[in-house]
């Protein structure tokens, strides 16, 4: 499980808009200062560019990924960060020691529940706090609206679901899923919306969008997908999309803010 460098540049800009102020803000108060922070699945760090663009100060981050060319990126760009390579599949290798916080984002939908099962039981025992955002929650609404719509959404969705490499995926039930197991192990749980939302001036990303949704909606069979985005995209100039998503954040028990 990777993804292309340009790729997440692409649509960092719409990560960052989408991202819950709230939830964002009670993440930033809870990480407090001189305390570190793991980011799992960094990519090339952008969550720790949004805590810092959120007042965020004095956090050492310790940037996870298991893919070397990212973390390549991400060490130029923090070169103060500590920068670890491994396997998100080894729940236990994770890095956890002197975390206050995990941060991830768009992760859990790829991830099976038997891997967030195993890492909640690990943030629990470690007393460790989590800041999850970008979770795809099932949702695509388009405008002006086409008839495979829906059909093109429900195979999409299926394909969420298919192993990405950490067993079978959760997909669009990765925030509730992780929030019932986060509050069966005694965490406080702030959740909301966070859809994307894209716009005319956001052709470049609505356009890789489109590609990446047909080839998915395609690999399950569903042929007509590649048609549908192809008049998706002959429509850019005055089309909209709003793509689902839910931010969390998980207080341990007997956490106190910057303690």
């Amino acid at each position: 499980m990777s993804f292309a460098a340009d790729w997440l540049d692409l649509r960092e800009p719409a990560d960052a808009r989408a991202r819950d102020p709230g939830i964002l803000a009670h993440a930033v108060q809870h990480a407090g200062q001189g305390r570190v922070l793991l980011d799992l699945g960094c990519g090339t760090g952008a969550t720790a560019r949004v805590f810092a663009g959120a007042g965020a100060t004095g956090l050492d981050w310790r940037l996870f990924d298991n893919d070397r060319d990212l973390l390549a990126v991400a060490a130029q760009r923090h070169p103060q960060a500590e920068i670890c390579h491994g396997d998100l599949a080894d729940i236990s290798a994770i890095p956890l020691a002197g975390v206050r916080m995990v941060t991830a984002s768009a992760l859990l939908d790829l991830v099976s529940y038997t891997w967030v099962e195993q890492f909640v039981a690990r943030l629990a025992h470690e007393g460790t706090g989590l800041y999850a955002a970008l979770s795809y929650d099932g949702a695509m609404r388009w405008a002006p609206s086409d008839e495979a719509d829906i059909p093109v959404t429900e195979r999409f969705n299926a394909h969420q679901r298919s192993d990405k490499g950490l067993g079978p995926a959760l997909g669009p039930d990765a925030a509730a899923s992780t929030v019932d197991l986060l509050r069966a192990e005694g965490y406080e749980v702030i959740l909301a919306q966070s859809p994307w939302r894209l716009g005319p001036g956001e052709a470049a990303l609505h356009d890789r969008l489109l590609s990446g949704i047909a080839k998915a909606a395609c690999e399950t069979g569903l042929s007509e997908a590649q048609a549908w985005a192809e008049r998706r995209k002959a429509k850019l100039g005055h089309s909209r999309a709003e793509i689902g998503h839910i931010d969390l954040f998980a207080q341990p028990p007997g956490w106190a803010v910057g303690g």
